[in-house]
C-alpha cells in the first residue's frame, strides 16, 4: 500500500474509532457540543482532539506514519483531514501568517504569497469541501445550508465568503478566506520598503500634528489601509476618537494602546441606525477604515461639516481626481441630493487625498500622488492640486509646492509653529525635485 493510501486509511480508522467511542458514551449531547466546538476551532476542544489522536497513534504504533508535508505533525494532519480545515490548514500556519487571503476554487487551493496568488500542491475533494462548508456554517447556525452565498467569520476574525450552487459553474464552487494583516510600520519603515519617499518622513510627521482631514485611496492591496494605520500611530494619544469599520480591520488598540478610541463595527444597515449618535459625538476625530457605501460617506461628510478635524478615511478608487465625484455619486444614490452640490460638500469636507498603487511586482506598493483638495464656496468650483507625483520609470517622487489659503488657515489655527515647519519642508521638497509636475 502506498504511503498516501495508508495515511488516508489511518484517518478513516481514527474517525471510526472516535465515533464508536462517542456513540457509547452516556453524555452524547455534551459530547456533540465538544465535537462542534472542536470543528469550529475552540482551542480547548481542539487540543482534546489532538491528545486523543496522539494517544490512538501511540496505542497502534503509528507515531511515525507518513503525512502530507503541509501539516505540522501526524496528529494535526489527521485532525484537519477528518474535522478541521483540510489543506487550508497550512494557510493558518506560521509560514503564511503574513498572507492576507486564500481561495478554494473547485478542488484547487491558492494562497496569496508575496503579492501573487500561488497554486498549492494540495487538493480538496468535493465531499471534503461540502464538509468544510458545513463546519464553517456552524459559526452561524441561523444560516441555511442550501443558500448559494454565505459570509461568516472565524474565531480569529478571518472573513469567509462562500459561493456555491447556481452562482458557480459545476465543480467550481468557491470559498474565499480573507484576514486583515495591518503591519505597524513607522514612516521610516514605510520609506525603507519604498512605499513613500524617505525625504518625506519629517513632512508627514508634521502633517499628522496639523489635524487635516485625510483620504487614502487606491485599489485593493495597494497599502492604503496600512498607511492609514501608520499615520494614525503618530496621532496624539490623549485625543478621543471613534473608529468605524464594516470589518474588524485595524487593531487600533494595539497601534495606540493608551488612546481613548471607541471601535465600532457597523455595515450599511447598522450605520444608518447609529449615524445620528455619531453626529452628536464629542470625539476629537473619526476614522472610517473603509467607506464602502453612500451611508458611510454621507456620515463622514456630515461629521466633517461640523468642523471635526483629524478625520481619516480609505476609499477604493482608480483615479484620485474622481474622488469627490465618485463619493458624491454613492451618496446621491443612497440618500439623494444633487450630485454636483454633494461633490462640493465632499471636497469641502476633506483636505488632502493620498493615492497608492501596487506595482507589477505586487509585493511592492507606492505612494502614487498627493492632492490638495479644495472647494470654492463662492464659485462652486472643486480644485485638486497635485503636490506630489510618482515617477514609475525612475522610481522617484517629484514635489510641487502649493498651499491653499484655507489649508494655511487651518494649519495656523491648529499650531503655528508646526505649520511653519510643515510649510518650509514642503517648499524644500519642491526645490529639491527635478523638474516640475
Amino acid at each position: 500500500m502506498k504511503q498516501e493510501e495508508y495515511f488516508q486509511e489511518l484517518c478513516r480508522s481514527v474517525s471510526v474509532s472516535f465515533f464508536e467511542e462517542w456513540e457509547n458514551t452516556t453524555h452524547m449531547q455534551d459530547q456533540s457540543q465538544r465535537i462542534k466546538k472542536a470543528i469550529i476551532g475552540y482551542r480547548d476542544e481542539v487540543e482534546e482532539f489532538i491528545r486523543k489522536i496522539k494517544s490512538f497513534l501511540v496505542q497502534n504504533k503509528c507515531e511515525d506514519v507518513w503525512y502530507p508535508s503541509y501539516y505540522t505533525s501526524p496528529e494535526w494532519a489527521i485532525y484537519h483531514e477528518n474535522w478541521g480545515l483540510a489543506g487550508m490548514a497550512e494557510w493558518f500556519s506560521e509560514s503564511y501568517r503574513e498572507s492576507s487571503s486564500a481561495k478554494i476554487i473547485g478542488d484547487r487551493i491558492y494562497f496569496l504569497d508575496e503579492g501573487q496568488m500561488k497554486l498549492m500542491p494540495q487538493r480538496i475533494s468535493r465531499e471534503r469541501r461540502e464538509q468544510l462548508v458545513r463546519a464553517l456554517l456552524l459559526l452561524t447556525p441561523e444560516e441555511r445550508l442550501d443558500k448559494e452565498f454565505h459570509e461568516v467569520y472565524m474565531l480569529d476574525g478571518t472573513r469567509i465568503t462562500i459561493f456555491a450552487g447556481g452562482m458557480t459553474k459545476p465543480e467550481q464552487d468557491v470559498i474565499i478566506f480573507r484576514r486583515y494583516i495591518i503591519p505597524t510600520y513607522t514612516f521610516e519603515e514605510q520609506a525603507e520598503r519604498g512605499t513613500i519617499p524617505a525625504e518625506s518622513v519629517p513632512l508627514f510627521k508634521a502633517w499628522v500634528k496639523l489635524g487635516y482631514n485625510m483620504v487614502f485611496t487606491g485599489a485593493i492591496r495597494s497599502s492604503k489601509t496600512t498607511f492609514l494605520a501608520t499615520w494614525q500611530s503618530y496621532e496624539d494619544p490623549s485625543l478621543e476618537g471613534v473608529m468605524l469599520e464594516t470589518d474588524p480591520e485595524i487593531p487600533i488598540h494595539r497601534l495606540i494602546p493608551d488612546a481613548p478610541v471607541v471601535q465600532l463595527i457597523a455595515d450599511n444597515e447598522k450605520l444608518s441606525g447609529i449615524s445620528k449618535n455619531l453626529l452628536r459625538s464629542d470625539a476629537d476625530y473619526f476614522i472610517l477604515a473603509e467607506a464602502r457605501d453612500g451611508t458611510a460617506l454621507d456620515t463622514a461628510v456630515r461629521i466633517a461639516g461640523k468642523g471635526t478635524r483629524r478625520m481619516k478615511m480609505t476609499f477604493h478608487i482608480r483615479e484620485p481626481l474622481d474622488f469627490p465625484y465618485d463619493a458624491a455619486w454613492e451618496i446621491s444614490r443612497t440618500v439623494g441630493g444633487d450630485m454636483r452640490a454633494v461633490a462640493g460638500r465632499v471636497a469641502g469636507a476633506f483636505d488632502y487625498v493620498f493615492h497608492f498603487i501596487q506595482l507589477k511586482d505586487k509585493s511592492r506598493k507606492r505612494l502614487n500622488g498627493i492632492y490638495e483638495m479644495g472647494f470654492d464656496r463662492v464659485t462652486g468650483e472643486i480644485s485638486m492640486m497635485q503636490i506630489c507625483s510618482y515617477d514609475l520609470d525612475r522610481d522617484t517622487w517629484q514635489w510641487h509646492y502649493h498651499m491653499g489659503e484655507d489649508k494655511r488657515k487651518l494649519g495656523e489655527d491648529e499650531d503655528q509653529t508646526v505649520f511653519k515647519t510643515f510649510d518650509m519642508l514642503l517648499k524644500d521638497l519642491d526645490e529639491q525635485s527635478e523638474g516640475v509636475i
